[in-house]
């Protein structure tokens, strides 16, 4: 998350896997070998893989506001999450270490279970488990909730977009 930078990579050689337009013209076996350039250990390393589709040109050309949440207000949000977070655990999120995340990162049954599905279909690693379990927590916190809740889990699992591509390519 904030503290270990921001990367990106294209979704394959061209950079127009799965866009609307058609434009893709590389072979599912292109797309695996240019994916599987990205080593596994690199991947857990990274908390959140998330997929940025193109903006439609009519929302660029739009000059009205798209309204939404402020700049303003996400940034409360965040630094009162921030807070909850510094408070716990006398650190954010992002750089706690196993035995904190045990201490913070508390499942309820269906929450276990769930995270229990996505480690087998995803084959997440423990780093990546941890990894997950954190995002969650710090979606919890945005959300001003004490505990993790299945719905934070199952955000959290979603962010692991490029670990679900790896098993279904």
């Amino acid at each position: 998350m904030g503290t270990y930078g921001k990367k990106a990579t294209r979704p394959c050689m061209c950079g127009f896997y799965g866009d609307p337009s058609g434009r893709c013209r590389c072979t599912p076996d292109k797309v695996a070998q240019y994916r599987s350039r990205i080593s596994g250990p690199l991947l857990d390393r990274i908390d959140m893989h998330i997929e940025v589709p193109g903006v439609p040109k009519e929302i660029l050309l739009d000059q009205k506001t798209q309204g939404g949440e402020s700049s303003s207000a996400v940034r409360e949000r965040v630094e009162r999450a921030r807070e909850r977070q510094r408070q716990r655990s006398n650190c954010i999120n992002a750089a706690l270490g196993n035995k904190q995340i045990e201490e913070t990162c508390g499942l309820e049954e269906e929450g276990r279970r769930l995270l229990e599905q996505a480690i087998d279909r995803l084959g997440l690693s423990a780093r990546a488990y941890h990894r997950v379990l954190k995002v969650a927590r710090t979606i919890a916190d945005l959300a001003a909730e004490e505990t993790i809740r299945p719905a934070h889990l199952a955000e959290a699992v979603q962010y692991r977009c490029l670990d679900r591509a790896n098993t279904l390519a």
